[in-house]
């Protein structure tokens, strides 16, 4: 007999079950922040439950320790090699992710960043066997039913993404990425990917409706394939992904959705067109609203809640790129808010402010403090000579390149409908 929709949803994960919640990314490439204990009061003050790092800093994983946040962990593109080694891959995990346990609580491991559309090859056959092999060491640490894998995708990854019914991924890819899903599916582990609604509109500012990227009031458009009414652009990009997956086979209907990244920057440069403080505070304002208000389910999945990671906590001056890179925070590095959300606040933000430097000199991933752990050889491990020089690559920047496709693709046919 086959399951509904909403049984669908509750049957398929042996890891907890997925629901909608605030996520937010913690990214450190600035010389100016707080400490990581001094974030968490920040964090609580915009509802945040889940919190992703773009590594595993041995400071963040001990300030976290008993706050209750779910943590998120990741290992970047550049050490994916090592990881296809089991012996290499099974140290991380016992140093960067077993050691904090049970106090922190780790429940996921991101390994690599958009590695299918970074048009390098070795890169790309090295991720499948990597996420094999850090799973795999969670098994044998006994881990794998509390902490998931899983690797995050731009929307390139999508051929033809308008409507969002008529969407696929894209051929070449297929062969790279269908072991993936294969392994979402035998794992319970969620696909996460990179959007972002703001370069849409920056690209074609008189063609894209800003209230339809800032989940303002607007007429939306009704895709003629599902008939599925969309008023927002971040809900019909999740649904693109969503009516791929169901396109390469049922069975990954049921792989869950996580948005690992979306967010809009506050300041950007002259041609950085709707990179303003306002578009950024009803961005991020209707978004974090709207998730602590009311279930968060697109059309495709009305039984399903969307989890989602807002980037990103704080301004980080250190970040290469447009002015736009360095603002896409909610909160300076001083603990004040960038702009009102119009929330409630749970605590007190003057708390989180000061601090000292979280950063090392070299630094271009998560910051500065000193390693505890993972500091004595091992391929993968954690040291601050060891930090990523491919933060970039899980930041909003280089999104633009890999965007542009989605935007030809989805944004310019569906302008051509009347928006109010």
């Amino acid at each position: 007999m086959a399951l509904s929709s909403s049984l669908l949803c509750l049957a398929l994960f042996s890891l907890p079950l997925l629901v909608s919640s605030i996520g937010i990314n913690y990214g450190q490439v600035a010389n100016n922040l707080p400490p990581p204990k001094n974030v968490i009061p920040l964090l609580k003050s915009v509802g945040a439950t889940k919190v992703k790092l773009y590594d595993a800093n041995p400071q963040a994983l001990r300030a976290f320790s008993g706050s209750g946040f779910d943590l998120t962990v990741s290992l970047g593109n550049e050490f994916l090699a090592q990881m296809k080694d089991s012996d290499q891959a099974r140290d991380w995990v016992k140093q960067n992710v077993q050691a904090y346990l049970p106090g922190t609580k780790i429940v996921g491991i991101v390994v690599g960043n958009e590695v299918l559309t970074s048009n390098q090859s070795a890169l790309s056959a090295a991720l499948f066997p990597a996420m094999q092999n850090i799973h795999g060491a969670l098994v044998d640490c006994g881990l794998n039913k509390q902490i998931f894998v899983t690797t995050a995708h731009s929307l390139a990854i999508l051929d033809v993404s308008y409507p969002p019914s008529a969407t696929s991924f894209r051929r070449d890819l297929l062969g790279s990425l269908t072991p993936i899903l294969d392994f979402h599916v035998k794992t319970g582990s969620p696909i996460l990917i990179n959007a972002y609604p703001f370069f849409a509109y920056e690209v074609n500012p008189k063609l894209v409706s800003l209230d339809f990227v800032l989940f303002q009031p607007n007429q939306g458009f009704t895709d003629p394939g599902s008939n599925f009414h969309y008023d927002n652009m971040l809900f019909a990009q999740v649904d693109a992904v969503y009516h791929a997956l169901d396109a390469v086979g049922i069975s990954y209907k049921k792989v869950p959705i996580v948005v690992s990244e979306t967010g809009w920057p506050s300041n950007g440069d002259p041609q950085e067109v709707g990179a303003t403080c306002d578009n950024a505070r009803k961005y991020n304002g209707n978004l974090i609203k709207m998730m602590m208000s009311k279930k968060m389910r697109t059309p495709i999945r009305p039984d399903c809640d969307l989890t989602i990671f807002v980037f990103a906590l704080f301004n980080e001056n250190m970040k290469p790129g447009p002015t736009s890179e360095r603002n896409y925070g909610l909160f300076h590095p001083d603990g004040t808010p960038v702009y009102s959300l119009g929330i409630k606040t749970s605590s007190s933000s003057s708390s989180s402010s000061g601090g000292g430097s979280s950063s090392s000199k070299n630094s271009t991933t998560s910051g500065g403090g000193s390693s505890s752990s993972g500091s004595s050889g091992g391929g993968g491990l954690y040291t601050p000579e060891n930090q990523s020089p491919d933060y970039m690559a899980f930041s909003s920047a280089r999104v633009k390149f890999s965007t542009w496709h989605f935007i030809s693709c989805f944004t310019l046919p569906i302008l051509l409908l009347p928006f109010s």
